[in-house]
């Protein structure tokens, strides 16, 4: 780079010359020398040594509970995309005495460590897995719900997909007045109070939802997204050969703010109009 032999010449100016002995000689001006060292500080600090000793930002945290009957899939692809992206990952078991839970289809999950081990930690983001009784599992957890209610109350992202947006994050309430989404099956689950859509992924304010197993890498690049942002978002996915589409975005932004709902089905009159010249 030419960062270093510029940085060396202008740290040579703080010796001054000797003076001349002619008398037209003349030493730089105070001011100029002191912004010429300024300079030289400032490129010193950014060359390649400088920059690799500066400390890595520390990684998100996130909690990811399982229970028995969690749909592995929405599990593991969610800690693995995660932890690709450099979060650290944290998997505990709502399970009362042990760390590995008989998830669905005959899948065993091991955990890091329970539920009541870490519920004091503080966490970036909760991602909530589906599957059944996995999302019964939560909802009736007590803990898990006053870890997650807090969570909320702090503005921290939350997530959940398949059928744990309605049966655990509706349930709780936490979902209220937001637009979300569920596995098709538990559609009808969600509370009233929620703007049921179905997009594949829903992002509203600081709360991620998603539909079953077979969004679960759209999901977890999104919430890779939330956490990171874009860029980051594409290195992860670039590697996993995901997402090939050109222009295809991971996640879309709502743009109309307006939410329309009635109470009962519309009446819609269709007039056809004939044009004769």
């Amino acid at each position: 780079m030419a960062t270093r032999p510029l940085a060396t010449a202008l740290t040579l100016s703080k010796t001054p010359r000797a003076p001349s002995s002619s008398s037209g000689s003349h030493h730089s001006p105070p001011a100029l020398v002191r912004r010429l060292q300024t300079l030289a500080r400032a490129l010193a600090s950014s060359s390649p040594q400088a920059m690799a000793s500066a400390p890595a930002p520390a990684p998100k945290k996130v909690l990811v509970p399982i229970a028995n009957g969690t749909e592995p899939m929405e599990a593991v692809i969610t800690i693995d995309v995660l932890r690709r992206s450099g979060a650290d990952v944290a998997v505990a078991s709502v399970e009362p005495a042990s760390a590995t839970v008989a998830a669905a289809w005959g899948v065993k999950l091991a955990a890091d460590a329970l539920l009541a081990d870490i519920a004091d930690a503080e966490f970036d983001l909760i991602s909530l897995p589906g599957g059944m009784p996995g999302a019964s599992n939560f909802r009736d957890c007590k803990l898990l719900e006053n870890v997650v209610r807090k969570h909320v109350e702090k503005g921290k992202l939350c997530a959940a997909i398949c059928a744990a947006p309605a049966v655990a994050l509706g349930t709780w309430g936490l979902l209220n007045g937001l637009k979300a989404t569920c596995h098709p099956s538990f559609m009808d689950k969600l509370p009233s109070e929620v703007h049921a859509v179905e997009s594949r992924v829903q992002i509203d304010g600081k709360c991620v939802t998603s539909r079953g197993p077979g969004t679960a890498m759209e999901y977890s690049i999104v919430l890779v997204e939330q956490l990171y942002g874009k860029e980051k978002a594409e290195e992860v996915a670039g590697p996993m050969v995901m997402h090939p589409q050109h222009g295809v975005e991971f996640s879309t932004k709502e743009l109309n703010s307006t939410s329309w709902n009635v109470g009962e089905t519309p009446s819609v009159s269709i007039v056809s109009v004939g044009l004769f010249l």
